[in-house]
């Protein structure tokens, strides 16, 4: 099984995951909350620790991400370089899915952070593709939509 810290639980807002999604409010709330947890785990000078951030795959939305426009302000607080589309679905099912690296970051230490979390199979997939490649993948997720 995939560990992965998430922030909130979906009924915390008390909207729907869509309309999170494409209120652009929510973009700073969000990386103003994961900030801190991602010092918590990993510390505050990620620079010296050869350390990138990328997201999932995307399925859609492909001009205005909410996960890329949250992984891009993370980043930019971080001081590390963020990576868009690191990974692409081989397929649109979303069991047993595996991914084909895309632009993978050259940093050995990666982000991946993920807005929304309901079975873990997204983050599985992401962990084996960036295992594979030699990287050491840490998972923080905004909501998890199973709670």
């Amino acid at each position: 099984s995939t560990n992965f810290i998430t922030i909130w639980q979906k009924s915390v807002f008390g909207k729907t995951l869509t309309e999170i999604k494409s209120d652009d409010a929510m973009v700073p709330y969000f990386v103003e909350h994961i900030l801190p947890v991602i010092h918590e785990i990993i510390g505050y000078n990620l620079t010296a620790g050869d350390w990138a951030i990328v997201t999932t795959p995307m399925r859609r939305h492909k001009d205005r991400n909410f996960a890329s426009m949250i992984a891009e302000q993370l980043a930019e607080f971080l001081h590390i370089p963020f990576y868009f589309d690191c990974a692409r679905c081989r397929s649109k099912q979303r069991v047993g899915e595996e991914f084909n690296p895309h632009n993978v970051p050259a940093e050995k230490n990666v982000i991946v952070f993920d807005d929304f979390v309901t079975t873990g199979s997204t983050i599985l997939a992401m962990k084996n593709m960036l295992h594979s490649l030699g990287k050491n993948p840490v998972f923080f997720c905004g909501i998890n939509n199973k709670l």
